[in-house]
Formats: structure tokens, C-alpha cells, sequence
């Protein structure tokens, strides 16, 4: 079957045959997903340097606070300020969210090492594990709910004072 020929609109002396779209739209999608992959790595790689400064720094200030804390709590006030946008920082951190789990592998492992720890202190360490991770998502549960009701109130006046000024004007 032989293939038609079509005139590109916006230039009136070339003319691309319908493999040729195909091939245009397959190359800009593999660009998409470069561009994505490639921002990405930067925002993951600023992430990672941010906590080796902050690392850094709390060794030399011999502070008491992690350092990945201190990223983090960083990291929230550069988006509190919007001096960085939310979407400066998203695929990084979902891709780190995504892969979370990758991360525990190493601790998990290490655990090997101890067997004789594990073996005097097993029940007492798995009794502290259980209320800790009780203890976390009980707390972080609290906080979510604590923010969405905020956000919702927060929304709910701004309805109200739109509301009221165009029922003044």
C-alpha cells in the first residue's frame, strides 16, 4: 500500500509522509522522558548534596540535631518562603518517596552482625521496635489530621471572603 504524502502547513515546500509524524512524535516523547529522568537526577542530586552539607555541619557545630533533619527542616522553609517552588523539588522527591524502601535494605543486612545482641535482647528490641513504629505513625497520623482540617478551614475563609467581595462590588 503506498503511502500518501502530505504537505506540512507551515512550511509550504516540504512535505512529510505520515511515518515521518510518527517518528517526530516518538522522538519528542523520548525527549519528554529524557528531560523528566534528567530533572529528576538534579533534584535528587541537590537533595543528596544538601544532606551532606547539613551532615557536615552538624559534625563541625557538634549540633544536636541530625543533619538530615536539619535538610529537611531547610528544605520546609525554602517552600514555606516559596523561595523554591513545589515543583522545583517534586520528581526528586518522589522518585525518593517511590525508592524509600531501597534504603532500609543496608540497616536490615547490617542486622546480621549483631546475632548475639539479638539473641540476649531479641523480645525486649522487638517490643521497643513495635511501640516506636506505633509511637510514628500514631504521631504523624495526628499531624496529617491536624494539617488537612487547617487547610480545609484555610480554604473554607477564602471561599467565604471571595464570596463576600463580589457580593460588595
Amino acid at each position: 500500500m503506498p503511502v500518501s504524502r502530505v504537505t506540512h502547513q507551515s512550511e509550504p515546500n516540504s512535505s512529510f509522509t505520515r511515518g515521518d509524524h510518527a517518528k517526530v512524535s516518538l522522538a519528542s516523547k523520548r525527549n519528554g522522558k529524557l528531560r523528566l529522568m534528567l530533572q529528576t537526577l538534579v533534584q535528587v542530586s541537590l537533595f543528596c548534596l544538601l544532606a551532606v552539607i547539613c551532615v557536615q555541619a552538624e559534625q563541625y557545630f557538634d549540633l544536636p540535631i541530625p543533619g538530615s533533619v536539619i535538610g529537611l527542616a531547610i528544605v520546609l522553609l525554602l517552600l514555606l518562603t516559596k523561595t523554591i517552588a513545589e515543583h522545583r523539588v517534586s520528581l526528586g522527591s518522589a522518585w525518593l518517596i517511590a525508592e524509600l524502601l531501597l534504603f532500609f535494605i543496608p540497616p536490615v543486612v547490617s542486622v546480621i552482625k549483631y546475632q548475639s545482641l539479638f539473641e540476649n535482647y531479641g523480645a525486649q528490641l522487638m517490643v521497643m521496635l513495635v511501640l516506636g513504629t506505633v509511637f510514628v505513625l500514631v504521631g504523624t497520623g495526628f499531624v496529617v489530621d491536624r494539617v488537612f482540617r487547617f487547610e480545609r478551614r484555610m480554604n473554607r475563609q477564602r471561599a467565604q471572603a471571595l464570596l463576600a467581595s463580589g457580593m460588595e462590588g
